[in-house]
């Protein structure tokens, strides 16, 4: 099941995507929730009845108004996350950004994985992404999946973590680099560097859909895997590409580790972290190591970005400058 926001009449719908056919929960049954919130609070039992609609649809059992989704005004379809965390887990992006630094790999990266909080106030979908000058001082994108929580846990063992994920979508983290590096410095981690945009859509897909993608988790680890190619163009030449199936780290041991002492919420979004060649940063600090007339690339305003996941869609974005 593909699960969209939509913003018509200045109201959030949240509507199912059938093909190319957008049916809004509101049309289909009364009873039904009308904001994505609503439908992660009501857990398994709200997924469930939604999908029994969905499937009366698509077997035509049913027929409702739709509209098309070309005619459609597509938001994130988590508008707004109880919360935004960010994790690391890709061994590839880590160990290339540090030997492009002249750092070795950190051994911590097998302990445990780690994540990072974001803004979770500034939350896009598709469309332009707003940035402001200083933002504009090598912006960059970042290849990533998400997934959204609609379970309330603490101390969940990874063997049971992934019965509390949703769906998974696409992420965009996207990153003002120069801004980045210089409060990093200071040890916090990331702040103004990231905290002006994080793109996730274009829906929201249920596991059910992404089964025959699925793969054995990789040795010593635990929780769901698939097989999924992750791409990036931008201004329609591709400049990255990886697999979702390289991630070291899988969202049941970074749920594990992120619901340590601490409640998960439904409407809790948690990002993969960066694909091995998924941003300019990793892909500009290889190139000037490989060839030394290699030019940067950073994201720029009129720069259309879309990131396209096997069985997830397209997300697709373009950066302009923010009108005070």
């Amino acid at each position: 099941m593909r699960i969209v926001t939509c913003r018509k009449n200045d109201q959030d719908q949240l509507s199912i995507l059938i093909d190319d056919r957008i049916y809004a929960c509101s049309d289909i049954d009364p009873s039904l929730p009308i904001h994505m919130a609503d439908l992660l609070q009501g857990g398994n039992q709200a997924m469930d009845c939604l999908k029994h609609y969905h499937d009366a649809l698509r077997q035509g059992v049913i027929t409702r108004p739709y509209f098309l989704v070309q005619d459609s005004q597509l938001i994130a379809p988590v508008p707004h996350p109880t919360s935004v965390r960010d994790a690391y887990a890709f061994r590839q992006h880590v160990a290339t950004s540090r030997r492009n630094r002249g750092l070795d790999m950190i051994p911590e990266f097998d302990e445990f994985p780690v994540f990072y909080f974001s803004n979770h106030q500034a939350i896009q979908g598709p469309g332009p992404i707003q940035c402001m000058p200083l933002h504009l001082e090598q912006l960059d994108f970042e290849l990533e999946v998400a997934i959204v929580i609609n379970k309330t846990g603490i101390n969940i063992p990874a063997s049971q973590a992934d019965e509390y994920i949703a769906g998974y979508m696409i992420m965009n983290d996207f990153s003002a680099r120069k801004l980045q590096m210089e409060e990093m410095k200071l040890s916090l981690g990331p702040a103004k560097g990231k905290d002006f945009a994080t793109a996730i859509g274009p829906w929201l897909v249920t596991k059910d859909e992404l089964e025959s993608y699925k793969i054995d988790p990789t040795a010593n680890h635990i929780g769901d895997k698939y097989n999924l190619e992750m791409i990036c163009r931008v201004n329609g030449r591709q400049v990255s590409a990886g697999n979702f199936s390289a991630m070291h780290w899988t969202f049941a041991e970074i749920i594990e580790r992120a619901s340590y002492g601490v409640r998960l919420f439904p409407g809790d979004v948690i990002g993969s972290g960066t694909v091995g060649t998924g941003c300019f940063l990793e892909l500009n600090g290889t190139g000037r190591i490989e060839n030394p007339t290699h030019q940067d690339q950073w994201l720029q305003p009129g720069d259309e970005i879309e990131l396209e996941v096997t069985g997830l869609g397209k997300l697709a974005n373009s950066i302009v400058l923010h009108h005070q």
